[in-house]
């Protein structure tokens, strides 16, 4: 009788820690006010780094005002596994009527925002993707 041994899988939290210090991810390049103020999506973006939280908070194309999506957490990522300086940033906005997903990432010294709508309100809109660039 041949006994196959079968393949062992585990997940991270049960692999023995290791004496490895953790990447980090500086958001210092992403951290600014970035405009694009010919848009009819998102106006204006501050992103902020204080005491290691990270947010984003968007503005709309309203008038007469742009309106304040308000400030949500956000995610840096960098290039590599290995950490270093922020390429990119991910944030979730909830609505009563939607759900958005953002997504930024930079392009030179252009930051390249990215929004993924999602109606929730039984309105009949067709969610939508919208992309879009800044800069500082």
């Amino acid at each position: 009788m041949t006994t196959t041994k079968r393949p062992e899988f585990r997940a991270p939290s049960q692999i023995a820690p290791t004496a490895a210090p953790l990447a980090a991810v500086s958001p210092a390049p992403l951290v600014g006010t970035w405009t694009n103020k010919s848009s009819n999506n998102i106006v204006e973006a501050v992103i902020t780094d204080t005491g290691g939280k990270f947010e984003v908070n968007l503005y709309g194309a309203c008038t007469p005002t742009p309106c304040n999506w308000g400030a949500v957490a956000a995610v840096p990522y960098a290039a590599t596994v290995s950490g270093g300086a922020a390429v990119a940033f991910s944030a979730n906005y909830s609505f009563s009527f939607s759900t958005v997903i953002v997504v930024g990432h930079l392009e030179g010294a252009e930051l390249i925002l990215e929004t993924l709508t999602h109606f929730t309100d039984g309105s009949g809109r067709a969610d939508f993707y919208f992309s879009e660039s800044m800069s500082k």
